[in-house]
């Protein structure tokens, strides 16, 4: 899937699963015979060590001296030195150089391939520089840092203006980047920016941190350079820029600017999906398995299934059963669909979600027996695989429920969905005191880090979980 996405996002994989795998060989290969080979194998690829430690930094600053060593010293630290009591460390490390030696083999195949044979890149290029689309503001998607990089980088080399990008790791800051880029509905304009100094951006290249929860309506053109195995993510991306608007931002906006103005009279919002060609679909069967979830989207919210893909195809019969038996919703989609339904359902809910401050509380009456409890959601860290940190912007967010019948905690969202469901009528109604709030939510913290955090062997020096809200379930009093 990164090798669709990109070639850099293929070798920036390869690159970083080599040098993982470098650092575990480096510190068990403690006999003089396994030192000889480690110590052989490093001189034997030391122009392509060199040569991928190299380009994997450019993409990631230009203006920066690499003078890191082969192996980073906090991956060495991370790598851990097994006992050979314990455990076949010899055919361990021998299987170890049998994949350096794979992971070595494709990264000089990436090698061959530049931006000056980059078909799908090309592609783009034509694409932002034709009439319909050159000079208007264009949002372009991808699944990953590594290619959002390399875009920016070959983007700007073939005279593309007013570029900029933006993802999980990088430095800028967002609320600035989306300013700059969509003014008109962040409360700027185009002077405003002029006055302090900010250039606008005409086409912004991000990942799915943008995908979710802001106002970019100042574009009408989306591209997604990648497709996402969730129609979901597709469907966020393009609420991006088909979003409400506002009469008195386009009036003000065809006032100052009558050349877009006259684009937006009515505004059109289009968009492009790069699919994959044959041989790779072949091997990851993505549009199969995509185009199944669109058809349970489309059953769901009556969204046309075919568009979202193609937008000048409908799914015939036999599509749609191969499409379904590959493409199953899971329950995390299923409850994801519910959330769109309820932002069709009642418009102005995302910008009201929008203003509510982290870490707000309420309760509700539940059901009986022993439904009563307390829903907390947390934004959990995780690691940054381009940086080796670990971030809540990379991080995931996670439902728990701590469940008074018995203080069990459960973390499936589909088991917790049943507890939290509310209508439009579902009353307010806090019954617990404070204290036992905070004992529940000390617990739930708790079973984070004995569970989460332990798992994926989290730092204690890195973010610590962020509590977006929390809700009291309390229990129906029967007669």
């Amino acid at each position: 899937k990164r090798f669709e996405s990109s070639v850099y996002a293929f070798e920036g994989s390869c690159h970083q699963l080599l040098i993982k795998l470098l650092a575990f060989a480096d510190k068990n290969c403690t006999t003089p015979r396994d030192r000889k080979k480690f110590d052989l194998w490093v001189a034997k690829h030391a122009d392509l060590l060199n040569y991928e430690a190299n380009r994997q930094f450019q993409l990631w600053d230009e203006d920066l001296d690499n003078d890191e060593d082969l192996i980073p010293e906090e991956i060495l630290l991370r790598a851990v030195e097994l006992s050979r009591d314990e455990y076949r460390v010899d055919d361990m490390l021998a299987e170890t150089f049998t994949d350096l030696d794979q992971l070595a083999q494709f990264l000089v195949e990436t090698r061959k391939v530049g931006a000056k044979n980059d078909d799908k890149l090309k592609k783009l290029v034509r694409l932002l520089k034709t009439k319909d689309v050159l000079g208007r503001k264009v949002l372009v998607f991808t699944e990953f840092a590594h290619t959002a990089r390399y875009l920016k980088r070959e983007l700007a080399s073939a005279g593309i203006e007013g570029l900029e990008q933006i993802d999980g790791s990088s430095v800028s800051n967002r609320q600035t980047v989306i300013k700059r880029f969509s003014p008109y509905y962040n409360e700027s304009s185009a002077s405003d920016l002029e006055d302090e100094g900010e250039k606008e951006i005409q086409v912004l290249i991000s990942t799915d941190i943008l995908s979710e929860g802001l106002n970019l309506q100042d574009a009408s053109l989306l591209i997604n350079y990648d497709i996402h195995w969730n129609p979901v993510r597709l469907m966020q991306r393009i609420g991006r820029v088909d979003r409400r608007l506002n009469p008195d931002i386009e009036t003000k906006i065809a006032s100052l600017h009558p050349d877009r103005g006259a684009d937006r009279q009515p505004v059109t919002i289009r968009y492009w999906n790069f699919l994959p060609p044959d041989e790779l679909e072949d091997l990851i069967l993505l549009y199969g398995k995509v185009s199944g979830k669109v058809l349970t989207i489309s059953k769901l919210l009556g969204i046309e299934g075919g568009k979202l893909l193609h937008g000048d195809e409908n799914l015939d019969p036999i599509q749609e059963f191969n499409a379904g038996y590959e493409g199953q919703a899971s329950e995390r989609e299923i409850l994801q669909l519910e959330y769109q339904k309820l932002l069709i359902d009642f418009p102005g809910l995302l910008e009201k979600l929008e203003q509510t401050p982290n870490g707000i509380f309420s309760g509700k009456v539940g059901s009986i027996n022993d439904k009563s409890g307390v829903f907390l959601c947390y934004r959990l860290p995780a690691l940054d695989v381009e940086r080796n940190q670990f971030t809540l912007e990379s991080g995931v967010t996670k439902w728990y429920y701590f469940n008074d019948h018995d203080s069990s905690i459960l973390d499936n969202p589909s088991d917790i969905a049943d507890y939290v469901r509310s209508s439009i009528d579902t009353s307010r109604k806090i019954l617990r005191h404070e204290s036992d709030l905070v004992k529940i939510r000390m617990s739930v913290r708790d079973f984070i880090k004995n569970s989460y955090e332990k798992k994926l062997d989290v730092p204690v020096d890195s973010p610590k979980p962020k509590l977006l809200c929390w809700l009291e379930v309390g229990q129906i009093e029967t007669e």
